[in-house]
């Protein structure tokens, strides 16, 4: 399989069993004018193959602030944490919703993922303010 491209048809299953929802932000594809990236969660620079183990379905911010990065830094600590792993970790471990529908870490990694992909901009939680008033998130 090419390291370059995601074929449309593992494309597909990877927008399946993410449920069409970001697999770090959980923000929902629908109503989303910009399609989600397919992500390589192992950067292909990093030998991240193209491969379902490999790939998280991602909302362009999320994508585009985690980038090739696989750490970022603990904003408790200071300490260099791994970002949250779709395949490795549950969700639910790392990270939470608070009732204000900011993402909160509970671990190193969810605190370095949600200061990495910067998930609780002003803009991001009125959308998932919206969402919820919609019955779409969390």
């Amino acid at each position: 399989m090419s390291r370059d491209s995601v074929p449309a048809a593992l494309q597909r299953r990877v927008r399946k069993r993410a449920a069409d929802r970001c697999e770090y932000c959980r923000l929902s594809q629908v109503s989303q004018e910009a399609a989600f990236h397919v992500d390589h969660i192992q950067p292909r620079h990093a030998d991240g193959l193209t491969t379902p183990e490999n790939l998280a379905l991602a909302c362009v911010s999320c994508s585009l602030r985690k980038g090739a990065r696989t750490h970022g830094e603990d904003p408790s600590t200071g300490d260099h944490a791994s970002l949250f792993h779709p395949r490795w970790g549950r969700w639910e471990d790392h990270l939470d919703v608070t009732s204000d529908l900011l993402i909160a870490g509970k671990t190193p990694t969810g605190r370095a993922t949600v200061a990495r992909l910067r998930m609780n901009r002003p803009l991001v939680i009125e959308i998932r303010r919206e969402e919820a008033l919609r019955g779409r998130f969390p």
